[in-house]
């Protein structure tokens, strides 16, 4: 029989929830709000009130091709981190598994990297990819300039994902190992006797197992792309050189507290917005209803 939970007290319940209600609204919905009305408004840098303007901030920045680009920059971005991130995470996740005596070790060496803050990974990588005093810098002594990400632009963007990535590897790596470990042993076996290879046997039979967790580590990843850079490319490039690092994240900063353009900013960040609640759609409702689980 079924307990349910009695309180004497009808308002126990909602002091309980008080605290997580009362952040949830000063930080999110009242943000949220401001940035909403934001949007739709010319706010003035310097006080002097606002002008309502309607769409005409929305119809700009779509008009801007700086902002396309940063799209198209942006896409790219998440798309390479999601990939690196995950393939890595998976073939560790393989060997682990694999491996069972190690598990725990694997489990505890992989996940490190999750706990650290997005600006301290940043500062470590800025110096590992450094070419004067970096890993790096004994080969670009070799080679002079075969890599400087401070005037390259695709080398600095290459240098952020992969710091990106290499962050998100932990938090993969618990997902995708949790997932093969329920994959049943037979499986895995009664290929190996069929004189399938390693990789053809996770082709045909663990991966297709595992799709679950693919597609939610695949929507989760590409929404840390978005959201999560700021931190990383403002201590590792501050956008440069000449734009080639500025993601949608970081352009709404630069634009809404250096350039001091408020609405524009606001503008922006309602279509990052909008294109974050998309893929979670996405998530909780498109995919979970094509993915068979058993």
């Amino acid at each position: 029989m079924e307990r349910r939970a009695f309180y004497r007290n009808g308002w126990l319940p909602w002091l309980l929830l008080a605290p997580q209600l009362i952040l949830v609204l000063v930080f999110f919905y009242w943000p949220t709000s401001q940035a909403l009305y934001w949007a739709f408004t010319l706010e003035q840098a310097w006080g002097g009130g606002n002008t309502w303007v309607g769409f005409d901030n929305f119809l700009a920045i779509f008009a801007d091709n700086k902002y396309w680009a940063t799209v198209g920059r942006s896409a790219f971005y998440a798309i390479a981190a999601t990939g690196l991130s995950m393939a890595v995470a998976l073939i560790l996740a393989m060997f682990a598994d694999r491996a069972l005596s190690g598990t725990k070790l694997f489990q505890s060496v992989f996940v490190w990297p999750y706990a650290i803050a997005a600006p301290a990974a940043g500062v470590a990588f800025r110096f590992i990819f450094s070419p004067e005093a970096g890993l790096i810098g004994a080969v670009n002594q070799m080679w002079p300039g075969i890599w400087d990400p401070s005037t390259v632009g695709w080398h600095a963007l290459a240098m952020v994902i992969i710091c990106h990535a290499w962050l998100g590897i932990g938090y993969n790596f618990i997902f995708f190992l949790a997932a093969l470990q329920m994959v049943p042993r037979s499986l895995s076996e009664a290929g190996a006797m069929d004189g399938a290879r390693p990789f053809r046997r996770m082709l045909d039979l663990q991966l297709p197992l595992i799709a679950p967790t693919v597609f939610f580590l695949l929507i989760m990843n590409i929404i840390s792309s978005f959201t999560d850079s700021f931190g990383l490319i403002d201590v590792m490039t501050e956008g440069g050189p000449i734009g080639a690092t500025e993601v949608m994240v970081y352009k709404i900063y630069f634009d809404g507290f250096k350039g001091l353009d408020y609405s524009g900013a606001a503008a922006q960040s309602i279509v990052l917005m909008l294109l974050v609640i998309s893929l979670t759609f996405v998530q909780f409702k498109w995919v979970e209803r094509r993915v068979h689980y058993n």
